[in-house]
């Protein structure tokens, strides 16, 4: 049997885009002389369809798009992902379902059995869990069909679910597993993803031919990273991140004896070069998919907004890249000089605003009520509002998007202005670490010199007082980013942090930071997600909360 993975960028609600894509690989497949051809769960409406899922129209649109491609399936099996509906009044109104389609017809409908409800995933408010568990038979061989999850609860050491779709189908001899995925991205995953797969291949000794989503659906970045592992667990083919592909497997040769003791075909899984090409190919994709080409963003010479316009330009191209220099009195000359050359290096044109006229005209009709108090974070904050009046008016008066240059460690602890520099469309590094982003500057500096050395080795200052450096207010980021990953991504207590040999005042500190700019982040843009635990939708934290151990 020959089998066919099609690894696409799907666009959520664009039925008509996603149908031609799916097509034109049916037609492709079918040209090839493939038997079966797989696409990756709910393909025919996009991944997270979240409340679409809620009108009836927006189900009537999947199944027009799932007859259309039924229509081209005559010789040929096609596997896709699609809502389905459920018939009977107790429940769910809708299945997260599989179709597998044949000479024209729907031939059969499995239904994902294992919802999950962690971290950004709440398939549960929308679907019915699958229940019935059997193997479709086709030109002689028996399929494991599954969807994404229900793979996921074999090979961990605390498994989430009761259930195992897996124990139920292996009974019935499979000859193969196909699973149909929508696995977000994080820079660990990939790996996760290859040690799940062949715990399966392990315990049912089947090959597993595993096809996954490719792009970004705002937050949320798909890395592909499709996979095809035969029965002994060794990895075929491991198919490219973050770009579509398309690949045809021979089931027989999977089996074939002069595979044994071949090594894992696998990529290199490098973090920080995975979180760059995650971060082009999110931006990239948040503008495509709103129908929009240019970005605007306030470049301060400090090594974050070096870093997005950077990451910008990679993904728009430098000529869809608009800097705005907003220097103020206290602004240095070498954070002007330093993104004046950033922006040659890229070849990108750059403007400069001041915004001490704007300013001292605050200062001036509040000075009756400030009176003689003197200058402190009012003023501060005045600074980076004033920046974001001037680069909002530009980004609607030119219909740019504003890109929020803001960092995960600054995000943690609040250091950041609300309608301020906290303002954007999207936020291209709010799940980047400061001690990340100087790794990811390196990254790209590796040949050539990209962002200028002076923006890396100069010490970080948001300059909105004389001679202000971070770490006045924080903690050194080495210290400050250990403390809140151990908090954050690994979600440990603070005792628990201080028993790792952290000063007890200053996790409580950190700590209490994070917790009280709660409601910061609630108003912030999303954040494109890279990590396992990103802020935004896959953290979920109240806002009044009180929790220091």
């Amino acid at each position: 049997m020959k089998i066919a993975l099609a690894q696409q960028d799907y666009h959520i609600g664009n039925f008509e885009e996603n149908g031609r894509k799916i097509i034109e690989a049916v037609r492709k497949a079918k040209a090839n002389g493939v038997d079966l051809i797989l696409f990756p769960e709910l393909a025919v409406c996009g991944y997270p369809p979240r409340d679409f899922l809620e009108f009836k129209d927006f189900i009537r649109l999947c199944d027009e798009v799932v007859a259309n491609i039924a229509k081209e399936t005559q010789g040929i099996g096609v596997i896709v992902g699609s809502p389905s509906i459920n018939p009977v009044p107790e429940g769910k109104d809708l299945f997260n379902s599989a179709y597998f389609l044949l000479d024209g017809k729907i031939e059969r409908v499995v239904h994902k059995a294992l919802l999950p409800t962690y971290d950004v995933f709440d398939e549960y408010r929308y679907f019915e869990p699958g229940r019935d568990f059997s193997v479709i038979e086709y030109k002689g061989k028996k399929i494991a069909l599954t969807v994404c999850e229900d793979l996921w609860n074999v090979g961990n050491e605390n498994p989430m679910y009761v259930t195992c779709p897996m124990d139920v189908l292996t009974d019935q001899a499979p000859d193969f597993i196909a699973n149909i995925s929508a696995s977000p991205f994080d820079y660990r995953h990939a790996a996760d993803r290859i040690h799940v797969l062949k715990a399966n291949t392990q315990r049912y000794n089947v090959p597993v031919f595993y096809v996954n989503h490719v792009g970004a659906q705002t937050e949320l970045i798909f890395d592909g990273g499709s996979l095809v592992l035969d029965a002994k667990g060794r990895v075929v083919e491991e198919l490219p991140y973050f770009e579509e592909a398309y690949r045809e497997y021979d089931l027989e040769e999977l089996s074939s004896p002069s595979n044994a003791g071949k090594p894992d075909n696998v990529l290199p899984k490098e973090k920080i070069a995975l979180i760059h090409d995650a971060l082009v190919l999110g931006i990239k994709d948040y503008f495509r998919k709103l129908g929009f080409k240019k970005a605007i963003l306030g470049l301060s010479g400090g090594i974050d907004s070096a870093l997005v316009t950077v990451l910008a330009a990679r993904a728009l191209g430098p000529e869809n890249v608009w800097p705005i220099m907003l220097p103020s009195q206290f602004s240095s000359d070498h954070s002007v000089t330093d993104s004046e050359k950033l922006c040659a290096n890229l070849g990108i044109k750059v403007d400069k605003i001041a915004i001490e006229e704007p300013f001292q005209a605050f200062l001036g009709a509040l000075q009756p009520h400030f009176k003689d108090l003197p200058f402190g974070i009012a003023e501060e904050n005045m600074q980076a509002r004033s920046r974001a009046v001037i680069l909002m008016a530009l980004s609607n008066k030119f219909g740019h998007i504003l890109l929020n240059t803001s960092n995960k460690s600054e995000a943690a602890v609040g250091y950041g202005t609300l309608y301020g520099d906290m303002c954007g469309g999207i936020s291209v590094i709010g799940d980047v670490y400061k001690t990340e982003a100087y790794q990811l500057a390196e990254y790209i500096n590796r040949n050539p010199e990209v962002i200028p050395r002076n923006i890396i080795t100069k010490p970080p200052s948001a300059e909105l007082r004389p001679n202000q450096k971070d770490s006045d207010s924080l903690p050194e980021y080495d210290i400050l980013d250990q403390v809140l990953h151990l908090y954050i991504e690994q979600r440990k207590g603070p005792q628990e942090i201080i028993e790792l040999g952290f000063d007890e005042a200053l996790v409580k500190r950190i700590l209490r930071l994070v917790n009280i700019n709660e409601y910061k982040r609630h108003q912030t843009p999303p954040i494109l997600r890279i990590s396992p635990k990103a802020f935004g939708m896959g953290r979920r934290m109240p806002i009044v909360g009180k929790y220091l151990g």
